[in-house]
Parts: structure tokens; sequence; C-alpha cells
């Protein structure tokens, strides 16, 4: 089942001679439980494609589909509801509240959305990520891998439909960047959870189970990852 269609996505800034196509008829569907890795140079358009995905920007024109909903035809109010509900975003700024600690800022989508927190699976996801032994502790009381992984929790809370992930190992050393991929990949093989993860790194990327390359705005390759031959 297709959980993602993007269709003939375009995105463009100024005007005329200052005319810049960010992205430029961008076709993609994504189906549930697929681990899809976008890679580019800087200024391909990788993250733009993320954020217009994700409703953080507005497409010039195409339109985009969550579980058959066209995002951008939403309201303000219903675009909200399904970017909370729908929608798990990580970025490589960790975007914690700093004033909560690691438990509150897991539980924060949730709270918003107003929905009964299933405990279990919060405990679940926490002892996952390892952060048993933090839960009570304030964002400047962790290291950024630990940070970053209260950050893939407080995705994860509210059982997205997507999860969505900006080169969020872009201020980690080589450890924690491993360390992250491999939860990314635990969360896809345990909850069946579909990621499209935005990255230059090669390396990174790989850990994918699909490979998407973007240039100029445009959608060059598109490759499926065996893992079972790396191995």
């Amino acid at each position: 089942m297709a959980i993602l269609e993007v269709k003939n996505v375009t995105k463009y800034y100024g005007k005329k001679d200052n005319l810049v196509k960010a992205l430029d008829g961008v076709d993609l569907t994504v189906e549930e439980g697929e681990f899809i890795a976008i890679t580019g140079a800087s200024g391909s358009g990788k993250s733009t494609l993320l954020h217009c995905i994700g409703s953080v920007d507005i497409p010039t024109s195409g339109s985009i589909l969550i579980n058959g909903e066209d995002i951008h035809k939403l309201n303000d109010d219903k675009q909200s509801k399904m970017r909370r509900s729908s929608i798990g975003l990580i970025y490589q700024f960790y975007n914690l509240i700093p004033t909560l600690n690691v438990l509150e800022n897991i539980s924060l989508p949730a709270d918003l959305d107003g929905k009964k927190i299933d405990v279990a699976y919060e405990n679940e996801l926490i002892e996952l990520l390892g952060l048993s032994d933090r839960v009570k502790h304030l964002p400047n009381e962790l290291s950024g891998g630990q940070q970053q992984r209260v950050a893939i929790a407080r995705a994860l809370i509210n059982h997205p439909a997507l999860l969505l992930a900006d080169e969020p190992t872009g201020n980690l050393d080589s450890k924690n960047s491993k360390e992250i991929m491999e939860l990314l990949v635990s969360a896809n093989n345990k909850y069946n959870q579909t990621i499209i993860l935005v990255t230059h790194d090669m390396n990174l990327a790989k850990y994918a189970k699909r490979i998407i390359a973007i240039e100029d705005g445009k959608i060059t390759s598109d490759t499926r990852v065996n893992h079972e031959d790396s191995e």
C-alpha cells in the first residue's frame, strides 16, 4: 500500500532570470514499511523535498498525498493535526524543549494532540533508545547522541505514518552516527516504521533499503539495496 505519493511536485524561487527550480517535477511513491534514503549534493533539492512532504514548506505545484490525503489542500488546523499525528520529524539540531526533561520531551507530541500516552510503547522506545537512566534529565544534561535519541523517541511516540529525518547525524561523531542509524534500522524492522532519510553521506544512505538520488531538483536514480549481499 502506498503511504506516500508525490505527484509532479515543483518548488520554484524567484522569477525570470533569477528563477531557481529547487524541485522540478518530482514523482515518488513510498510503500508502508520502506526505509528510503534521499541523497544529493548541497542545493540538489533533497531537503526541500523532505520539507514539502512534511508540510514544513509549500510546493509551487503538484500534490503530496499521505494515506491518500493531499496534505497541502487541508486547512491550517487539519494540516497541523496531520503533521502531529502522521509525520515524525528529526533534524540535525535536536529541537528539544530545554525546560522539559527527557520524558516530557518525548511525550510532547501526544500531549499537544490530546492523546493518552501508550505507556508500554513509550517505555519500550525509551529502553530501545538506551534512555532508561536519563528520563528525568534536562536536554543540557545529555550528550549530543543522547539528545538525538530523545528526538527520535519524540518523533515515534504518535506512531507516525512517516518518519522524516533530515541529516539526523550531522552534529554527531562517527560512533554516535552509526548508533543513530542502527536505531533507525531497528525502528524500521521492529515497528515496520516507514522512514525517509535525507543525507549527503553515502555510507549512511546504505543503511536504507532504497536509495534515491536527486540532482538539480530532479530524481536521477532510484535503487533498491540488498543488505543480504552486503553481510
